[in-house]
């Protein structure tokens, strides 16, 4: 990317991005998304979703700079040589999950989740879930607070906190991981290919409620939840060389 790019900046409502935002546009500039090369997205990894899914039709390149709490999606933040920044900046493809969930009144929504998405138990009873890949049954009955499946993206944030494990990008795989399984004690999740379709089925949701999160957009009463890989849909992230997410997921393995 050469420096003469334009840039469009967005930041979130955080006081530290609003300040970075005027300080950058009144140096560098500031294009519409439309017209520009690049966005740059100022605020931590939850606004670097928000930005990704907004800017998704626009088929234009992210680079974060960190102005949150959280920043593994994020670029150190820094005011001087940005167009250079840029120019030397590596481009890393993720494809999200695709999510459709089935409510307790017929309604399908559907959503798409570059982390993960994620059933959750909504009353004080553990969930009961039945996992099926491809059509087949996999596990019967999975009693716990929740489930999940992670893109390799994705695989340092909830899926991480809740035990599962960090998948290398372009792994082809996705993580299926338990949250305070109960039944059965041991199961510790699953990987299963990209390209599956992982079902869950909420059994007794009347008594055992169930909601369904794709990177907190939430969908309250969930009879079943289907989630696959969507590849037709390309997210296009921008890292300072020798700082992409292949070598953040390897890090963070070793922190």
């Amino acid at each position: 990317m050469r420096p003469s790019k334009s840039i469009s900046f967005r930041a979130s409502d955080a006081e530290l991005a609003l300040e970075a935002l005027d300080r950058l546009t009144a140096r560098y500039g500031q294009s519409s998304p439309e017209d520009a090369d690049v966005i740059v997205a100022l605020g931590g990894d939850g606004f670097m979703l928000q930005t990704l899914n907004d800017v998704r039709p626009l088929n234009k390149p992210v680079y974060g700079m960190n102005r949150g709490t959280v920043g593994f999606l994020m670029n150190e933040y820094s005011e001087d040589d940005l167009p250079a920044r840029l120019a030397e900046a590596e481009e890393a493809v993720i494809n999200p999950l695709h999510m459709r969930a089935g409510s307790e009144d017929g309604t399908v929504t559907e959503a798409l989740a570059i982390n993960e998405v994620s059933l959750l138990r909504a009353g004080p009873q553990a969930a009961r879930l039945r996992i099926s890949v491809d059509g087949k049954p996999r596990l019967e009955e999975l009693v716990c607070d929740g489930a999940l499946v992670a893109t390799p993206a994705g695989s340092t944030a909830y899926n991480y906190s809740a035990h599962g494990p960090i998948l290398p990008i372009g792994s082809e795989v996705l993580a299926v991981t338990a949250v305070a399984a109960f039944r059965p004690r041991r199961w510790r999740g699953a990987l299963v290919p990209k390209a599956a379709i992982v079902r869950f089925d909420v059994l007794n949701p009347e008594k055992r409620p169930v909601m369904a999160d794709a990177d907190s957009r939430p969908v309250r009463n969930v009879h079943w939840v289907e989630v696959r890989s969507d590849e037709t849909v390309r997210h296009r992230i921008l890292f300072d060389p020798g700082h992409g997410l292949e070598e953040r997921l390897i890090r963070e393995q070793f922190s």
